[in-house]
């Protein structure tokens, strides 16, 4: 039977490693805190006392944590999963990380004989549950063949932006992109509410204006409502990727302004504000900041 390592349980990691065991592979897990895998254990996936262990004899070793450091620590570090990894196993990294650190890892994994693709995903942690993500790849063609049947209990939909790396550079553009987008929200309806706006007649506008996206549909809504409960992504998560995405556009966009610098200040901000709480609080912080000036 295809055995699968699965390697962090965060709130898109849980439903995406139980996607395997739905789909029928063998599937071990590993995780900071072991609480995070109980279910899964009771489902059928093996618990596993470090990516190395989750890793001995895998066919397929995914990975979905929170940052350079942590991807580096799973992959690399002691008791890493690349440490007993055999050659041609699959090495697939769906957590976002900067280019430069997937640029890194994927010439360590390769000099070791594995199969490195980058391979990011978009989606709230329903679509990871239910197998509906869309996936941002980077990789040979040969190699995503490969990684194919590994890909597919993941994903309605799989965009191959090219060679190993590319489909990073996409994910941060998407999330400096969304970043910008819920900074300009909160700024937006802040200012609706200190001029005594109709928050309701505000809200119908911006579902059928132009400006209207799905991320401002969803983050207008939340905000005007003070409602950030069933967090789906952090404060702490967007500042990251968009502090990665403003170096990777300040090494390519070299002298010309950048929106995605503000955007990083802003959610700097909200970071020590609230790290671990929905991103959508970007609004009292401007609020506050409003009404500490009046």
């Amino acid at each position: 039977m295809t055995k699968v390592a699965f390697i962090g349980l965060g709130r898109m990691g849980h439903g995406m490693a139980g996607r395997y065991l739905e789909a029928g592979f063998t599937v071990s897990v590993w995780n900071r805190s072991k609480a995070k895998a109980e279910d899964l254990i009771a489902r059928g996936a093996r618990w596993a006392s470090s990516p190395k262990d989750a890793a001995t004899d895998a066919d397929a070793v995914v990975t979905m944590v929170a940052d350079d450091e942590a991807s580096r620590a799973v992959w690399l570090g002691k008791d890493g999963a690349a440490a007993t990894m055999k050659a041609g196993t699959l090495a697939i990294e769906c957590s976002t990380v900067s280019y430069r650190h997937a640029l890194e890892l994927a010439q360590e994994l390769r000099g070791r004989g594995l199969i490195y693709i980058d391979s990011p995903v978009t989606g709230l942690p329903d679509a990871a549950a239910s197998g509906k993500l869309t996936l941002l790849v980077g990789a040979e063609p040969a190699d995503l063949e490969k990684a194919r049947p590994y890909l597919a209990p993941l994903s309605t939909t799989i965009r191959h932006f090219g060679a190993v790396g590319s489909g990073t550079v996409y994910k941060l553009i998407n999330n400096l992109m969304g970043a910008i987008q819920i900074a300009g929200i909160a700024e937006g309806l802040a200012i609706a509410e200190q001029a005594g706006l109709d928050m309701k007649l505000v809200l119908e506008a911006i579902e059928t204006g132009v400006a209207a996206s799905p991320q401002v549909i969803r983050h207008s809504k939340r905000m005007a409502a003070r409602n950030f409960s069933g967090a789906t992504f952090t404060a702490a998560l967007r500042h990251k990727d968009a502090a990665y995405a403003v170096a990777l556009a300040e090494s390519l966009l070299s002298g010309a302004p950048l929106m995605g610098r503000a955007a990083v200040e802003a959610y700097e901000r909200a970071k020590a504000y609230a790290p671990d709480d929905d991103e959508g609080k970007m609004i009292e912080i401007v609020s506050r900041s409003a009404n500490a000036s009046t």
